[in-house]
């Protein structure tokens, strides 16, 4: 039987069980538990005593001694069954009283008897234990005491079982903590409402009982039971006094009871001597407590005490000084399920910076649990945890509507701060400052009228797994040398930005989500160096990354994505670290620097934005290295307007514009890089571009890998041009540039094509296996050519159009397939052997009997074969496809099959696309 939760400090006397002692067998009870210990019964003895001492039972509060027992009662018999027999599937006979007047009943269908009519106190003992009903028992029970209903468990089986009844105890248990669950205490400075379902014990009221029963209550106007022993105050003072009191004698004593066993066989679950004494617990039950101001100093557990909402039944309001304070020895105190509040006089004069709803100050560790926290001040902060030392636990709080900040951890303070609501505060949700150091998990920052949390004058911090949105301004600040470490959290819809540091703030961020920020989702500025990695950075409204103002910074392995502006803007002489990011698919650009950024931006992947993957502008002056970027809506690395810098070792391919745009002063180093994929050709130098080009790899580009235009003069070195979809390198429109070393070969269209006033110097380049010319002039062009190789290409080396007189010095031009020379020779159309796609360099004509405009070529075999004794005019020699071959004319060219559908010859490879960029923006 197991032993009762509670006991009295007396020592009760328990029956021995002799052996060989003279035992009546009693009958089971079917419904019932097993059937108490029965003890013989004399004749003489009156119904109420017999009564009595079965209520009593073993342990009854009498002069502790046993009843009577006759000198002479028999032995029982060899056949005899013990009643604590449970395998016994039936009752014995009924038999009539011995010689010793002991008495054996039966357990059903006996004549009931009235006990006015003087019957045997044995009767009266089977009628208590057998036959007086559970409900009327359960009745009785329900008027005592904890202490007695543990007794009563005491007497036998059957009471046992309905005195551990659950309704029985949640009844005992709300009338004294009024709690519609139980709330289990398991150690000190823990409390947790638990559902009955959810409890391991049998009887989680009875358990919660057992371990809150030390506790002192702070009940005003209550008037306990008589014989209750909880101690009861009208007040938190006087409780605390008590206490303070009881603790000045024996610790030990006041900590733990006295149990009925003997010291070498206690069985019960005792608190220790040797273990430390637990903290003192004092309940508050519902009421508003505006008189006391609370100073703390030792191990005390307040908890309020009310049904429904706990929180906000019991409350704790002052005007003056702070409400509760927790000062230095408050080691294991705590304070959980009550309101306080600080509402200060508005018409009082004295300063309030200093008074706190909840103060925790040096060398003091207090758990708060579940607490609601209200502030009207509109100086200094709601709670405050301030001093070396100060090392609190507060969770499960709702620190809300103050018109102050609602927590501040300053002066080398810790702490942990778990699973609180902080909202709709006038300042910061938090303030961390002076080297405070807390630990911050879970909780849900929002809604405040400034920044979420604010760390500032070295403060640090680690703050994990919290929900940080719609603040006023950023939902997290890092200030003056302030150095957090914020880890995922999830920051998000903030009336500005997402995390803001400044002022040489620092910090660690780190795979943190954040999103849907009005403004950019991560700022820097002003000397700031914070570590930015593994986060999600997406759906800005504006940008991704801002860093501005000499920000600097390590921003890496983060995921930035979908945001409005740049995935990350770097300008005005900030310098970070951008490398292992992924950005992409942002409505504007990838990576923005301007006026003067810098940066080191390496092995970063930049794919599937809006506008330019990389813009370079106004002075800055990055360097790129091994990024991936590629699969852009428009170009991929866009230089304009003086934007410098370096690109090299980078993979840039699949844009829908030019792989590289190079314009307006813009004068790059480009190199090692591949550049391939552009619907729009390789690189576009134009507008007055510069540039160094060197040891690229440009290749498969829809147009040109490299177009030079209007006055740019870039300078290209030991580059690999080929496999072009159109030709190599075309320059045009008064285009310059130097050529050396390059490798220029099995391109769609001329290897170098020079047009329009152009002027371009080519030395030492291998030019070959063309599918077209090798180098071809045009248009008033001209050039200077130095020790080139130029071999092995379709059309021939050099084709110079009428009119054209480069400089040509020291090349070799051999071994060259001359098709073009060749179709002449043979009698064939020139569309023969270009189609409409390429443009082979010789003489052709017009012919007015046909009505050809400026805008048709004819080769010289149709004009000998189709249209021989027509009108027909020379024009000049130079680069066109024959229309008469391409079927464009009203005859029908004789030379050549069927027509294709194409209509003027064009002159010029297509023109490539400008970026729009700036015309977006």
């Amino acid at each position: 039987m197991p032993s009762a939760s509670f006991s009295s400090s007396r020592s009760y006397v328990r029956r021995s069980r002799r052996k060989g002692g003279h035992r009546i067998p009693l009958p089971s009870r079917t419904q019932s538990s097993e059937p108490c210990e029965s003890v013989p019964c004399p004749n003489n003895v009156t119904g109420s005593a017999m009564a009595a001492t079965a209520c009593a039972g073993p342990s009854g509060s009498g002069g502790g001694g046993s009843p009577p027992v006759p000198a002479a009662a028999p032995a029982t018999t060899a056949g005899h069954h013990s009643p604590y027999d449970l395998r016994r599937k039936s009752p014995p006979a009924y038999h009539e009283p011995g010689p010793s007047g002991t008495c054996s009943l039966p357990a059903r269908k006996r004549p009931r008897t009235s006990l006015s009519q003087g019957v045997d106190v044995c009767n009266v003992s089977q009628y208590l234990q057998y036959e007086l009903p559970d409900e009327v028992l359960l009745c009785i029970l329900s008027h005592l005491t904890e202490r007695d209903l543990c007794r009563v468990a005491q007497v036998c089986k059957r009471f046992n079982t309905i005195a551990n009844d659950t309704e029985l105890w949640k009844s005992l248990y709300q009338s004294v903590f009024e709690f519609d669950t139980p709330l289990l205490h398991p150690a000190p400075c823990q409390f947790e409402f638990v559902a009955p379902d959810d409890c391991e014990a049998d009887n989680p009221w009875k358990e919660s009982f057992r371990q809150l029963y030390y506790g002192i209550h702070v009940r005003p106007n209550y008037r306990p039971k008589k014989d209750s022993r909880m101690k009861h105050f009208n007040t938190i003072r006087a409780a605390l006094e008590y206490v303070e009191e009881r603790s000045g004698g024996s610790t030990a004593a006041s900590n733990t009871s006295t149990c009925a066993c003997s010291p070498a066989a206690c069985t019960c679950r005792r608190a220790s001597t040797s273990a430390p004494a637990r903290p003192a617990l004092v309940f508050v039950h519902a009421g508003l407590y505006q008189e006391e101001c609370l100073a703390i100093d030792s191990d005390i557990q307040l908890v309020g005490c009310a049904p429904g909402n706990v929180a906000e039944s019991v409350v704790l309001e002052r005007e003056a000084e702070s409400t509760l304070t927790f000062a230095e020895g408050a080691n294991r105190a705590y304070a959980g399920h009550m309101t306080l509040k600080f509402s200060p006089d508005a018409t009082s004069t004295m300063q309030h910076h200093k008074h706190y709803c909840l103060e925790v100050s040096d060398n003091c560790s207090p758990t708060v649990d579940h607490c609601i926290i209200r502030s009207a001040s509109v100086v200094g902060a709601a709670v405050c945890v301030s001093g070396a030392g100060a090392n609190p636990v507060i969770k499960h709080c709702d620190i809300s509507d103050c018109e102050n900040v609602g927590l501040y951890v300053t002066d080398y303070a810790q702490g942990a701060y778990q699973d609180n609501e902080i909202s709709r505060n006038a300042l910061a949700g938090i303030w961390v400052k002076n080297f405070a150091n807390p630990i911050m998990r879970r909780n849900h920052i929002h809604h405040g009228r400034d920044v979420g949390i604010f760390t500032f004058e070295n403060g640090l911090g680690y703050f994990e797994a919290n929900d940080i949105h719609n603040n006023r301004i950023a939902g997290f600040e890092v200030k003056a040398g302030a150095n957090p470490t914020v880890v995922h959290c999830e920051i998000h819809h903030g009336q500005t930005g997402g995390i803001y540091v400044h002022e040489s703030g620092l910090g660690q961020f780190i795979d943190n989500k954040i999103h849907s920020n009005n403004f950019a989702g991560v700022w820097i500025t002003s000397n700031s160096n914070p570590t930015i990695r593994r986060n999600e950075i997406y759906n800005g409204h504006q940008g991704g990354v801002y860093i501005f103002g000499e920000g600097r910074g390590l921003i890496e392995h983060n995921n930035i994505y979908g945001n409005a502006l740049a995935g990350i803007q770097i300008r005005t002489n900030s310098d970070p670290i951008v490398r292992h990011n992924k950005i992409h698919h942002g409505q504007h650009g990838g990576i923005y620097v301007h006026e003067k950024g810098q940066g080191l931006i390496e092995e970063n992947e930049v794919y599937a934005n809006t506008l330019a993957g990389v813009w370079i502008t106004t002075g800055s002056t990055p360097v790129l290295r091994r990024n991936r970027i590629h699969s852009g809506k428009q170009v991929g690395v866009y230089f304009y307007d003086n934007g410098h810098g370096k690109l090299e070792d980078n993979d840039i391919f699949n844009h829908l514009y030019s792989g590289v745009q190079i314009r307006t002063g813009s004068n790059p180093v480009i190199r090692g890089n591949k550049i391939w994929g552009g619907q729009n050709g390789g690189v576009l130098v134009y507008n007055g571009g510069l540039g160094l080009l060197e040891q690229n790899e440009i290749f498969d580009n829809a147009m040109a890998g490299v177009w030079i235009k209007t006055d740019s003069n870039p300078t290209l070195k030991r580059n690999k041009i080929f496999d072009g979809r159109d030709g190599g390198i075309c320059i045009f429109n008064g285009g310059k540039g130097i050529l050396e070393e390059n490798d220029i070969f099995r391109n769609a269209q001329a290897g170098v094509l020079i047009s329009t006033q152009s002027h371009p110097v080519l030395r030492r380049n291998r030019i070959f296996d063309g599918l077209a010319a090798g180098v071809e002039i045009t248009n008033n062009a001209t050039a200077t050519l130095e020790h080139n190789q130029i071999f092995n290409n379709r059309f021939g080396g050099l084709c110079l159009a009428s009119g054209v007189s480069p400089l040509v010095r020291g090349n070799k031009i051999f071994s060259n397939q001359d098709a073009v020379e060749k179709a002449v020779g043979g009698g064939q159309c020139l569309y023969k052997i270009s189609s409409y796609t390429s443009f082979p360099m010789h003489d052709f004509y017009r012919c007015q009997t046909c009505n050809t405009t400026d805008r048709n070529a004819i080769c010289v075999n149709c004009i000998k074969t189709c249209h021989s004794g027509h009108d027909v005019e020379f024009i000049r020699h130079d680069r066109f496809f024959c229309d008469c071959g391409a079927g464009t004319l009203s005859n029908q060219c004789q030379l050549q099959g069927e027509p294709t559908q194409d209509t003027d010859t064009l002159y010029d490879s297509a023109a490539p696309m400008e970026s729009h960029t700036l015309m977006v923006n």
